[in-house]
Order: structure tokens, then sequence, then C-alpha cells
């Protein structure tokens, strides 16, 4: 087919995918008492269809949800990390878009759930669209000895408006008709609202203060951005999430901890977790049902949500649920030894196992959130395998087997002992015999050579010091001699490792053609010692 007709291609599969979205909303507004059953929708599953289906397209969906539940949708839509595991930032374009949904559905509608929303995130959005000044500081006036003066200079041709008394002058053109009409709606209908938000911008408005090298202190924009990061932080704890950081620490910690630590001597991180974990879930929905003029869902309404969900599950917006104990089949067999332990405690103490639910649910989330696989976040789904597969590595390499491990010790511990193998067996066994590998490697190429003795240094570095993932963009050098090896490489040695299937691919030479995201995780020794006979053969290999 020729060049030409390939963007055509790629057009139509855009439009189908459009199609398919709109399909999928057309769909969940056809269902009866919608209207009730958007209210009593998890924010988690809410903020799912507004990814899946685009936010501009969920409009409607979004008129009939709660200021409760669009403020835990912001806290998981309105912020994004650069790269995996870094820490996430406030997205004021993200912010803007959101205001000109609300404000499509009527600015009036929109004022009220801004006015239940936290003013001090409702300030630092707009304060990073528009300057707001006082009318009284900025108005010019004329001194006693006749001189007139200007307060604010040089606003050029910027876009400005009068709204109850304060000057709003727009910082950038993207959401500024948006903005302007929800606060106009806002000082009309919410003024005690109105005043301390525009109080919040005033402040955020002022200038920086004089650089005088006696401190160094955050301007207000800064410190405002930082008070709603933690305020954001603390929801977001109190219903199971690990922040970046958090989970950074955890993750770094299990690969230095002892390989069975004393009962009682657990991480301090996952300890803190389980403290502020909010254990009524099903109450604080309730209140916020009567808050927005809700009555508790009855019988026929748990059937329109269950409908809704049916409909989501159908269009592929989330998974059906997987029994944690089945019957184990092909690559499950590996798991064999996690479901018998986690079928033991179901048998033994049914409470005891919903702790170990809760903490299976924190090693999933501590992966997602402060963890990278192939250069990129782990999706939900691969962190829950993730966990467990590390999880079962971590039963194998117990010192002392027992049927009842997981009543003796939590799965955290079980846990930190895989990632701990895990990280010393592959990740940094691979990186150390490939350095040794690079040191007696020649190749004809010049600058393929250099590559490959950048690549090295680099290694060696990051080796040394326990990140040899770092050291991912010099193994491009590898692809130049052996782009299998290189897919398989970049697997092992990654934060998060895994078998790639260009390891299968390299065993038998029959093997067809694999994908690049072709992977299975390590879940058990018999992988590691395939791992281990790759390394040795890389010398052949890269010859």
């Amino acid at each position: 087919m020729p060049k030409s007709a390939r963007p055509s291609r790629r057009r139509h599969a855009n439009t189908l995918q459009t199609r398919a979205r709109g399909n999928l909303v057309d769909r969940l507004l056809d269902l009866p008492q919608l209207a009730r059953v958007i209210p009593q929708l998890q924010p988690e599953l809410l903020h799912q269809i507004v990814q899946h289906c685009g936010l501009e397209d969920c409009a409607e969906l979004v008129a009939l949800a709660t200021p409760a539940q669009l403020e835990r949708v912001f806290d998981l839509d309105l912020w994004r990390s650069p790269t995996p595991g870094a820490d996430e930032h406030f997205d004021a374009a993200r912010f803007g878009v959101w205001l000109e949904v609300l404000v499509g559905a009527g600015a009036q509608a929109a004022a009220h759930k801004l006015s239940q929303m936290s003013v001090d995130l409702v300030s630092a959005g707009i304060g990073r669209h528009a300057r707001v000044f006082d009318r009284g500081a900025i108005t010019p006036y004329t001194t006693l000895d006749g001189e007139e003066i200007t307060p604010i200079r040089r606003l050029g041709d910027r876009l400005a408006c009068d709204i109850g008394g304060y000057r709003v002058v727009a910082q950038r053109t993207d959401s500024w008709e948006a903005i302007v009409a929800a606060l106009i709606a806002l000082d009309a209908q919410h003024q005690d609202y109105f005043r301390e938000l525009m109080e919040g911008c005033v402040e955020l408005s002022n200038s920086k203060p004089e650089v005088d090298g006696l401190d160094d202190l955050l301007d207000a924009e800064e410190q405002a951005t930082f008070d709603v990061a933690f305020d954001r932080e603390q929801r977001q704890e109190k219903q199971g999430y690990v922040t970046p950081a958090q989970a950074r620490a955890f993750l770094q910690m299990s690969r230095e901890c002892v390989a069975a630590p004393a009962k009682g001597d657990g991480n301090p991180i996952a300890q803190a977790y389980f403290r502020g974990l909010d254990h009524m879930p099903a109450s604080e929905q309730q209140s916020h049902l009567l808050a927005a003029g809700l009555e508790p869902p009855a019988a026929a309404t748990k059937e329109a949500v269950a409908a809704v969900v049916d409909v989501l599950v159908d269009a592929g917006v989330i998974a059906r649920p997987r029994a944690l104990l089945t019957a184990a089949t092909g690559h499950s067999n590996r798991l064999a030894r996690i479901h018998a332990q986690l079928e033991y405690v179901l048998e033994r103490d049914p409470l005891l196992s919903s702790t170990r639910s809760e903490e299976l649910g924190f090693l999933a989330n501590a992966l997602a959130s402060g963890c990278s696989i192939l250069a990129r976040p782990l999706s939900v789904r691969e962190a829950s395998d993730a966990a467990i597969a590390i999880c079962n590595l971590g039963i194998e390499n117990w010192p002392v087997e027992s049927e009842d491990l997981l009543v003796r010790h939590d799965l955290v511990s079980v846990f930190q002992a895989g990632w701990r193998h895990l990280h010393r067996e592959v990740t940094l066994s691979t990186a150390e015999h490939l350095i040794g590998v690079l040191a007696d490697l020649q190749h004809d190429d010049v600058e393929t050579q250099n590559g490959l003795d950048v690549l090295r240094m680099e290694l060696t570095r990051h080796w040394r010091a326990g990140t040899p993932w770092r050291a991912r963009d010099a193994m491009d050098a590898i692809a130049l001699v052996n782009m299998p090896v290189w897919a398989a490489l970049l697997a092992l040695i990654d934060e998060c490792p895994v078998m790639h299937a260009a390891i299968a691919a390299l065993r038998n030479p029959r093997a067809r053609a694999i994908g690049a995201s072709d992977f299975e995780f390590i879940s058990e020794n018999s992988q590691i010692q395939v791992v281990r006979e790759f390394v040795h053969s890389l010398r052949k290999l890269l010859r």
C-alpha cells in the first residue's frame, strides 16, 4: 500500500475509537435511573469512565456527579507525573478543561458544585489562569502634589474583566470564558465562598518577595500548591493510595531488608499506611449522598448500579473480577505456593484473610505508584499480578517452609523477601555479568564500540548505586549488535525485572515473531535459573 494511504487508515481507526466511546456514553445515558446511579458510583470508577471516553464526551455524566465525587476525581485527574514513580504536579490546563465542562452544563450548576469544594483547590487552579486584584488597590489616583499614580502597569492588551469588586486579568487565554462565567455565577449565588476564593487568588497574585539571600521560602503560589498537594495526600491515604515518595521509599527499603524479618519488625511505611486507612467507606459515601440531597440507595437503585457496571465491563472500561484462589493452569501453576498459603489462611481465619487482602492491595498500590516497568508505569492489573508473583517468590525463598507461613507472617514481609531476592539475583546479577561481558567485547564498527564502552561505564556507575535501570538509554548500543538480546536485557535490569519473551525466542530458533511488550513476571526460582542460563550465554550471543 502506498505511504499516502497510511494516514487515512490511522484516521479511520481514530474515528472508530471515537464512535465506540460515544456509543458507550449513549448506552450509559439510556440506562434507567441514571441520575440516581451516578452519585452512587465510586469516584475511581467515574474517573475510569472519564479516562476511557474523554472528559468532553462525558459532560452529561459529570453534570450528575456530586461535589464530593468530583473532588475525589480531581485528586486522580488533576495531577500528572513527568516520569513513572516521580512526584505528581498540579495540571492547570486540565483544571481549565474541567471548568469548561462544568460550565457547559450551566454556570449556576457549576458554581454550586465549586462552592462545595475546597476553596484552596479552586483558588490554586484559577490562580494559574488569572491574576486577581482588589479594585481599590489598582484604581489610578492623584496625589496631593498632583501626581497621577497607576498602581499596576504593563498589563498590555491582556483579557480582563471586573467581577464583584475585583479585577481579573488573564495569564493564559485557554478556558478564560469558563473561568469568567463561573466567577460571575459564584458572585451571584455564593458570595461568602466567592469572597474567600477571591482573597485567596489576590494573595497568589501578589508580587514575589525580594531576594535578600537571608531565606529560601516558598512564594505564595508555591505554598498554595504545596498545601493543596498535602491535603490531597491526606485524602488519598485514607482511601488506600500510596504516594510516589512513600512507594519509592518502601520499595528501596525492601531491596535492602533482611531475608526473613523477625515477627513484629514490620516496615514502618506499611504500618503507617494501615494506621491511616479509612475503614468506613460505606458510611462516608452515605453522608455524601445525604449532603447532595439524595437518599441512600434502595434495592431497585442497586440493580441500576449493577446495570451500569455490566455496561462498563462489556465495554472493557473495567476488568471482570478475577478469583484470587482458582485452579491454576498454564503459567498460573507458578503461583501455586501463594495460592495454597492464601487458601490455608482463608480456611483457618477469615478475618486474617481480609487483612492479607488489604496487604496485597498496599503492595499493588506501592508498585503502581512508585515503580516502573519497561520505562512506563504499571497498570492496575500489572501491579496486582506483579505483587502476587513477587510474594510467591518470597514464599519459595523463605528460610523455613511451612503451610501456615501467612498465618505467622504478614504478606508485606513475604513480598520484601521476594523483592530483595529478585533485585539481587536478577537485576544486579544480570547487570554485573553484562559489565564483565562488555569489558571483553570488541566490535569492528568504531561507533558501535564507542557506544558499548559508554554503556559499560554508565552501567558500572549505576550498578554500584544499586540502580542499573538508570543506564537504560545507553543500552541502545546493544540493539545495534543483537535486538532480541537488547530487549531481554532491558527487561532484566529494570526497576521491576521481568522475563521478556525474547529469552524464550533466543532459546528456540523456531519461535515466531515476538512483541516488544511481551513479558511475564518472575514468580519462582526456575525462571531465575532460565535467566542465569541466558545471562551466561551473552558472550556467545553478542560475539
